[in-house]
């Protein structure tokens, strides 16, 4: 075997190691290469793992082997080849100081500014119906609330028309100008700019009253919105009586600092309105595209309002007014406290700083509605307070709060006062389906969307729908039936309901069904569903609305009404949905859908299903009718043939004959729809027992 020199590599002096890194060192084989068992030192021979040869060796010439290669007795001091990369950390970019000076307050514009698609401004054909409805829901809340009956004008030009209506329509995004007037009560001089030129400012948020705004968000976001797209201010008239004069404002928004700057300020003399506001924007909107939303919107307002008259101005369109179907105000909605048992823990610690009450009896009766001096003290005892306890004290102390919300949740309350709610009514749903009914006509939704109501009457019906329409179950015109309204020659059968007023967390709320069955509507498409929350129609977000839930999850079923699993019903037959809140829960900003509280849906499917009995009940009517008339026909055919027979035999007229086996045979087919009556009665009753018995048991 040959020899190989053992050649110690020079690593350094043995003063400063007086041993050589194992970590810095390689072997380096003589023949086939495997590692030692153990880590040589220097000089050493060691005899490698096949034919005797020889390990050497000396300094590393490639990076250190990865960790699971190097030795467990390597001194800790040692440190690895791969400390070059922590030699040189990357460099810092920016400091603790730098960062901090980067940092500044975000204004509530500038939020929506950027994120405007919570606020419904999501694409130019929903932010043109966004403007219109927020502007209307601000006109029919001042008109209610200064007792006047509203009368809105509602106006979409289309700025690229001329003077007299020359040119042609935008097709696509274009500027349009929207115009909403109002016959209310005005707004004061002052409050003008901040109500237009500043979000989140209103009179809405902090009180617990019935009405179509909540956030005062939605205008002032319209006025953002136009001067965002167009750069154009928001324009405001208004006076509010006949011997005061009128000021027109023009109103941009500083989106930094979310305040109002008013560029133009100007009297007027003489104005055609003796009261009331108007309203102008200049938006980018697509009028192609979003027209039917708005038609709809429109029509669905007049629905829910059949106390307001609404004029209705399109481009290249005749004018389109809806009448009042009612000369009287709705039913004044009141301000009432929150309950106890919806605040939560530091609602309540908030609300006991900003009172003014000497004690926590006197903080419990003044801040909540419900609660009675005994009321109060019960708590108090529950709370295990012995010592006076002062508000302040329970808003610095959290243990002090936390025991008298517990001992609130423990006490039993009565429910908020529902009296102060203001629904619709039976009698005036009725009305303003009526109404509605009278000036649109719809042949039913298309494509999964609810149909442009109004452009119906001048679609020509397709063959498949005129099939539909011959196959489609038709009101009887006579004998007239009651809560059948004949409308344009169709008959509908209308009904309503109106559930009671019940609590979810600790706020008011009430549920109001109404349908419109037969007449023109498609007996082979799903029902036109039409969403209200306090009187504002609901058009976007359908799917993920909590009533749409409620109204697939009755069974239609058992009303005679096909319905496809997790679907709406299928018939000839629109339904009205409407919940009135002093806090209805939408699911965003938007307004667009209402979320999906327990106590709020199980109140939809009972009123749903009250409106389902009524409607079967209707429907069996009709098909005795049809049965009963079609028992007659088939023996009307040969009554002639066998009353002449008879009389041959009997030698007598075969008239009195002919009229003898009439009357048995209407009387035979009276006993025989009589006691099928009576079974079917005896089965609505079975089904009506069924969730009153559940609502008992909730109860």
């Amino acid at each position: 075997m040959a020899r190989r020199r053992v050649a110690a590599a020079k690593v350094g002096s043995a003063k400063a190691r007086p041993r050589a890194d194992a970590a810095q060192l390689e072997l380096v084989a003589a023949g086939p290469r495997s590692a030692p068992s153990a880590v040589p030192r220097r000089g050493e021979k060691v005899p490698g793992a096949a034919g005797g040869r020889m390990w050497t060796l000396r300094p590393p010439r490639a990076p250190v082997p990865s960790p699971q290669q190097v030795p467990a007795a390597v001194p800790e001091k040692v440190v690895p080849s791969h400390s070059s990369e922590l030699a040189h950390p990357p460099k810092r970019r920016a400091t603790a100081e730098q960062l901090a000076a980067k940092q500044r307050e975000i204004s509530i514009s500038e939020f929506f500014t950027k994120n405007r698609h919570l606020l419904g401004f999501d694409n130019a054909s929903k932010a043109l119906l966004t403007t219109i409805k927020e502007a209307v829901d601000n006109s029919l809340d001042a008109c209610e609330e200064a007792g006047i009956l509203p009368e809105v004008t509602i106006e979409v030009r289309d700025l690229s028309l001329g003077p007299r209506g020359d040119g042609e329509l935008t097709r696509g995004e274009g500027r349009f100008v929207v115009v909403v007037e109002d016959n209310g009560p005005g707004i004061v001089k002052a409050q003008v700019p901040k109500i237009f030129g500043k979000l989140l400012y209103g009179s809405k948020f902090h009180r617990l009253k019935q009405s179509r705004g909540q956030q005062g968000i939605g205008i002032s976001a319209a006025a953002m919105y136009g001067q965002l797209t167009t750069g154009q201010p928001i324009r405001v008239t208004s006076r509010t009586g006949k011997a005061r004069p009128a000021h027109h404002f023009e109103i941009q928004i500083d989106t930094r600092k979310n305040n109002p700057v008013v560029t133009l300020d100007q009297e007027l003399s003489d104005w055609h309105l003796e009261h009331g506001t108007r309203v102008e924007l200049e938006i980018v909107a697509n009028w192609h595209q979003g027209q039917r939303f708005v038609n709809r919107y429109v029509e669905h307002t007049a629905l829910s309002n059949p106390h307001a008259t609404f004029h209705y101005l399109r481009p290249r369109q005749e004018k389109l007014t809806f009448p009042r179907a009612s000369e009287e105000l709705p039913k004044e909605a009141l301000e009432i406290k929150p309950h106890p048992h919806g605040v939560e823990l530091g609602a309540l610690m908030v609300m006991a700083a900003d009172s003014k009450s000497h004690d926590v009896k006197g903080f419990l009766q003044t801040s909540f509605s419900r609660v009675s001096p005994a009321v109060a003290a019960e708590i108090v005892k529950r709370a295990g307070f012995k010592d006076r306890v002062r508000p302040r004290d329970l808003a610095e102390d959290r243990e002090l709060a936390g025991r008298l919300h517990r001992a609130i949740a423990e006490t039993r309350i009565m429910a908020p006062p529902t009296q102060v709610l203001s629904p619709i009514g039976d009698v005036l749903m009725k009305r303003g389906l009526v109404s509605f009914l009278n000036v649109i006509e719809s042949e039913g939704p298309e494509e999964d969307e609810q149909l442009d109501l109004d452009q119906a009457g001048k679609k020509k019906a397709s063959r498949k729908g005129r099939e539909a329409r011959a196959v489609a179950p038709e009101v009887p015109d006579a004998p007239p039936e009651e809560g059948v309204e004949k409308i344009k020659g169709h008959n509908y059968f209308i009904a309503t309901v109106t559930r009671p007023p019940k609590v979810y967390r600790g706020n008011p709320f009430q549920v109001e069904v109404g349908l419109a069955y037969g007449g023109s509507w498609p007996a082979d498409k799903p029902i036109e569903l039409f969403r209200f929350a306090n009187r504002v129609p609901l058009l976007f977000q359908r799917g993920a609305c909590g009533m749409t839930e409620a109204i697939v999850r009755t069974d239609w079923r058992n009303y005679l009404l096909a319905q496809p699993r997790g679907s709406l019903p299928v018939g000839p037959m629109a339904l009205l949905v409407h919940i009135a809140s002093v806090w209805v829960p939408f699911t965003s900003e938007a307004k667009e859908a209402v979320a999906h509280y327990p106590e709020i849906m199980r109140e939809i499917q009972l009123a749903a299903q009250e409106c389902g009995r009524r409607l079967a009940a209707h429907i069996r009517k009709k098909q005795h009718a049809d049965y009963q008339a079609q028992r007659r026909s088939i023996f009307e055919l040969y009554i002639q043939e066998v009353a002449q027979a008879l009389g041959r035999i009997t030698r007598r007229s075969p008239e009195p004959i002919k009229r003898e086996l009439l009357r048995l045979a209407d009387k035979v087919t009276a006993q025989e729809l009589s006691a099928e009556e009576e079974a079917l009665e005896e089965h609505a009753e079975k089904l009506a027992r069924r969730p009153r018995k559940a609502e008992e048991e909730q109860e």
